[in-house]
């Protein structure tokens, strides 16, 4: 009976995924209650990243207009770091911003204006809440409970972040292996806008972003980030969990080093940190995509996995924001119909792999594996690179070399065979 339920829908955590799957059911007229960990939504999220943000457009029209967005990322630039070197592909493209691709985005003031929207559809925000467990009955989740408070339900989801406790508390969701879980180290360091542009060479409301491989983790398995705000500056590491616990460093000490390297340290200059963090992310890719589906039970965004490092772009809000669409769609078609079945609600499965999130999910299934797996991405590539590099600019009054003469001595002196630069290359193809 209608009476036995506070609301159709009861959305357990406030971050893209959630704010949008809310956003999205209230909008077909559907009471949704929205429950947020944090003190207020963002408050908890490390702080923002590069938003893809075209889904954004068909939920909220106009999202990168009215959205509190930081920068239009135009120039993207993936860097080979070693110790004393930098070697980077550089790419600038004005097309990037017509339409706009990307946004550089603040978490902190993201998350409470995506709350905003879904308030004023009249979705119920309740934040400061941390959900114990699920309420079942009969095989079926009808709803949350919190301290003494029991709220009930139709359907309930979980879009509480890559620990999920949630699906660990339903017993479909394990607690996820280290080796799909990295640990990322952020700061936030303001530096001023008109810093940002000078040091980062833009115009107007453009931004970049840069994706780094090799010293930045001193050998972990990883990557470093960095991209521009509106007036300051996103930097940070990213580690394989497995990679790093091997390694014996502590994540704190590798962010260190990264900030301090000749090449970086310029870029933050008297800055002042804002802010600075540390989280759990998933690295999984494709593998992590399971058991999303109960009676009366949906879980999407980060706590599906729904994250894709291919090694050039990093996303994981965008692929949240689709899930959460394919999530609401099933779920708004399952409220109609009355039935709140796993096996109604199985669909959300087929939608999202019909969409371009499964396929994307799909094509680099690889990637994971790849950059856990190859070792010489985080030093011997990076080196290769700029030996050949300086043996073409080093003009030491000896006769000059074509650059492939350049390039077969310098791979003589690296530590790589032919055979395993040869299947680095297949392999990377395959993965990227």
């Amino acid at each position: 009976m209608a009476e036995e339920y506070d609301f159709d829908v009861i959305v357990v955590g406030g971050g893209i995924s959630g704010s949008v799957c809310a956003y999205s059911l209230a909008k077909e007229g559907h009471e949704v209650l929205l429950i947020e960990r944090g003190v207020e939504p963002g408050s908890k999220n490390l702080s923002g990243g590069i938003f893809y943000s075209r889904v954004m457009e068909q939920v909220f029209p106009n999202f990168t207009d009215e959205a509190p967005v930081e920068r239009v990322i135009t120039r993207n630039t993936l860097s080979f770091m070693n110790e004393e070197s930098v070697v980077n592909v550089d790419y600038w493209d004005k097309r990037l911003a017509q339409p706009i691709n990307a946004v550089s985005v603040l978490r902190a003031k993201l998350d409470p204006w995506l709350t905003e929207q879904c308030e004023d559809l009249g979705v119920t925000v309740m934040p400061g809440i941390k959900v114990d467990e699920l309420i079942s009955e009969d095989g079926h989740f009808v709803g949350v409970r919190a301290g003494d408070e029991s709220l009930r339900a139709r359907i309930v989801v979980a879009a509480d972040g890559v620990n999920s406790f949630l699906s660990q508390y339903a017993g479909i969701r394990g607690k996820e292996p280290a080796s799909h879980l990295g640990v990322g180290v952020k700061s936030v360091i303001r530096i001023g806008e008109e810093k940002v542009k000078e040091r980062f060479n833009l115009s107007d409301n453009e931004g970049a972003a840069y994706a780094i491989v090799g010293d930045c983790t001193q050998g972990v398995a990883g990557g470093g980030f960095m991209y521009t705000n509106k007036d300051s500056i996103s930097i940070g590491v990213v580690m394989m969990l497995e990679d790093l616990k091997q390694s014996g460093l502590a994540s704190a000490d590798i962010h260190d080093h990264f900030l301090t390297h000749p090449f970086i340290a310029p870029f933050l200059q008297d800055g002042e940190l804002l802010e600075y963090g540390c989280h759990l992310v998933a690295e999984g890719g494709k593998a992590m995509q399971h058991d999303l589906v109960r009676n009366g039970l949906v879980v999407i965004g980060d706590a599906a996995g729904f994250t894709l490092n291919t090694g050039l772009t990093v996303r994981g809000m965008d692929l949240a924001a689709q899930s959460a669409v394919c999530a609401s769609k099933v779920i708004s078609s399952a409220l109609a119909a009355e039935d709140y079945s796993q096996a109604k609600l199985e669909a959300y499965v087929s939608e999202y792999e019909q969409s371009w999130l499964g396929k994307d999910m799909e094509t680099f299934q690889r990637a994971p594996h790849f950059l856990e797996t190859t070792k010489e991405m985080y030093g011997d590539v990076g080196k290769l690179l700029a030996d050949t590099f300086f043996g073409v600019y080093n003009l030491d009054l000896t006769p000059r070399k074509r650059i492939l003469p350049v390039a077969w001595g310098a791979f003589k002196k690296s530590k790589m065979s032919m055979v395993r630069l040869v299947k680095i290359a297949i392999n990377a193809v395959r993965a990227m």
